[in-house]
């Protein structure tokens, strides 16, 4: 593989460096503090604004159909300048381009692409968060309308969402699998209540939990077609689980440099051990680092991914935790109980085995969707 970047991609570095010395934000690690989700989305729109966001999206949609390696070039220079990553949005963009209908992609796309419409994802339950299938939240058909009743958790950015992505079973007469459908909700209605979920790190606006009373969708904003809601939700986790998709790289990368210029500022408070663990750290983020550039090189040769997100969603839970072990022991030598950033990054790092689909539900998935084993 040849990194270098062409005459184009170099113009277009030096372009995004200059942007970054005047427009970066100086947002909080993510995993710290409220102040860095309320930063998102103006961060969003001051990224499209500028022409460095949806770099590799088609242009009906407001994206630029550019090679995805524009994309990796913002992630490497956003972590370089200690920006924030891009916004987690190709999850929600490729489950509309592969599965809703032209009018649904003209309506919505735009929106979500530019960052003028904020979107929430309602699909784990409290007692359907890696057994999707088994959701309870029901959409019943009233004339032209869904009447949606039931109770979505762990639903991100649902504080400040304009529309909400809703998975709802509409059949319960068929496998579970195929009693699915997915709608684009309109959060501002009466029969939709949303309540923030606090962190055990004390992070409040990252997720909520969200009561849906008799809230109305319509027929017409039902995404694909009735009962093909499982399909989208694969296609929406797959991409989720990627760390390219996500610009995940960038996160680690960022959080990997601030443990490093926290030992080299202060060489004589940290012991072996400690420095041995931002040693692994860097390795695991340079392991995940060159894994990301192996899956955007297949991208740039037509080479799809499918149960391979597993993999990816596996590296990316051993990095963030190795980082997240790594700061524990800059935690215990600070002495700052009120205001701890690197505890903060650790309490964090441990959720990373359960969102987005356990651990184990993805070792499942690589024995049998890879590997071939037998199912037990």
């Amino acid at each position: 593989m040849d990194f270098a970047d062409s005459p184009q991609e170099a113009a277009f570095r030096e372009r995004l460096r200059a942007w970054l010395v005047e427009n970066n934000p100086e947002l909080p690690q993510s995993s710290t503090a409220d102040a860095y989700w309320d930063g998102q989305a103006p961060w969003h729109r001051a990224l499209y604004d500028a022409g460095f966001f949806a770099l590799s999206w088609p242009e009906e949609i407001g994206g630029h159909g550019l090679p995805s390696v524009y994309e990796a070039i913002v992630d490497g220079e956003l972590a370089a300048a200690g920006a924030p990553p891009r916004p987690s949005l190709g999850y929600l963009v490729q489950g509309f381009l592969r599965h809703g209908g032209e009018d649904v992609r003209r309506r919505f796309l735009p929106g979500i692409v530019n960052g003028r419409q904020r979107w929430c994802q309602g699909f784990s339950e409290p007692d359907a968060g890696s057994d999707l299938a088994s959701l309870r939240t029901r959409a019943v058909r009233d004339g032209e309308d869904y009447l949606i009743t039931g109770h979505k958790v762990w639903t991100s950015y649902s504080d400040e969402a304009d529309w909400c992505l809703v998975l709802a079973r509409t059949d319960g007469e068929v496998p579970k699998h195929r009693g699915l459908s997915a709608f684009a909700v309109p959060m501002d209605q009466p029969g939709i209540e949303q309540r923030p979920l606090k962190m055990i790190n004390g992070v409040t606006r990252e997720f909520g939990e969200v009561f849906f009373d008799g809230a109305v969708a319509k027929a017409s904003d039902m995404i694909g077609a009735p009962g093909e809601g499982w399909k989208l939700a694969m296609t929406v986790v797959s991409h989720e689980r990627e760390p390219g998709e996500l610009g995940y790289v960038a996160r680690y990368s960022k959080a990997v440099n601030e443990l490093v210029d926290r030992v080299r500022a202060e060489p004589d408070r940290f012991n072996d051990e400690n420095v041995r663990d931002v040693a692994w750290a860097i390795v695991e983020a340079e392991m995940l680092r060159l894994h990301v550039c192996r899956r955007l090189s297949d991208r740039l040769n037509g080479i799809s991914h499918g149960p391979e997100g597993s993999v990816d969603k596996l590296l990316m839970t051993r990095v963030e935790q190795a980082i997240g072990h790594a700061a524990l022991g800059m935690s215990t030598l600070t002495g700052d109980t009120e205001e701890d950033t690197w505890l903060k990054m650790y309490l964090y790092s441990r959720a990373q085995s359960i969102m987005g689909g356990t651990s184990q539900i993805q070792r499942n998935l690589v024995a049998t969707r890879i590997l071939g084993l037998p199912v037990s």
